[in-house]
């Protein structure tokens, strides 16, 4: 249940699931959920939801997500095969005005992409990039360049976009490294704090970015249980109004 009704503006969230597998080596989609529900985000973009099999062959981690936590659901899968899909997903509580799958993969590495939805906040319009980039620093350069001419092409809705956010697991290990460099130029904010790993949280690979600046935000990692074993990482929240 959200507890969106005490607290200003929208709670924006990001999380890598990290296919529902715990440090503990549990599998576990049911601990995820608890997670997720326990943040009560407006909107979150989840990395490494995994449909595939023979794992846990007819258990579809998408469709218990969604459910269990109660959230209007869009996929992303950057990985389509016969046994089943893997990617990113975007849960929301508001209205989805319009929904763009970007396909950021690079050759010989492995398959990436972006789900770039408008939705309709109480005032007016965001537009919210949810990703998950590669491993390769060259690679990142490459999605970081499509991600940006994406976010300056016109979003596909009627009325104007009030705000913009990208989010994600972004896979960058140094806070000042030149790849970010174009994104903190872009973005009037961005928001991380290290979550990786989720037990001993060291390195901030996941961020927040936002254009216009929020006139008032409020960054939070989520840890304790079941966050602290429920994935390896953490996920990071930011509470931000207009």
């Amino acid at each position: 249940m959200s507890d969106g009704a005490s607290r200003p503006g929208l709670r924006i969230a990001t999380y890598n699931v990290h296919g529902c597998f715990g440090l503990d080596g549990r599998y576990a989609p049911d601990r995820i959920a608890k997670v997720v529900n326990e943040i009560a985000p407006d909107v979150i973009g989840l990395q490494e939801v995994d449909n595939r099999r023979p794992w846990h062959e007819g258990f579809h981690q998408f469709d218990f997500l969604r459910h269990r936590i109660g959230m209007s659901a869009i996929p992303g899968a950057s990985i389509v095969e016969e046994r089943g899909e893997y990617g990113n997903v975007l849960l929301t509580r508001l209205p989805v005005i319009a929904v763009t799958r970007l396909n950021l993969s690079v050759p010989e590495r492995e398959p990436r992409g972006a789900i770039d939805v408008v939705l309709k906040a109480d005032f007016g319009l965001i537009r919210v990039i949810s990703t998950h980039l590669g491993l390769k620093p060259a690679e990142r350069r490459l999605q970081i360049e499509r991600l940006l001419a994406a976010v300056e092409s016109p979003a596909p809705a009627a009325d104007p976009i009030l705000a913009t956010l990208l989010i994600g697991d972004f896979n960058e290990w140094l806070p000042r490294d030149f790849r970010l460099r174009d994104l903190t130029e872009r973005f009037s904010a961005g928001f991380t704090r290290p979550t990786w790993p989720a037990h001993m949280p060291l390195l901030s690979l996941d961020r927040i970015y936002v254009h216009p600046a929020p006139r008032v935000a409020r960054l939070q990692v989520h840890t304790g249980e079941p966050a602290s074993r429920a994935s390896d990482h953490l996920p990071l929240s930011v509470d931000m109004t207009w």
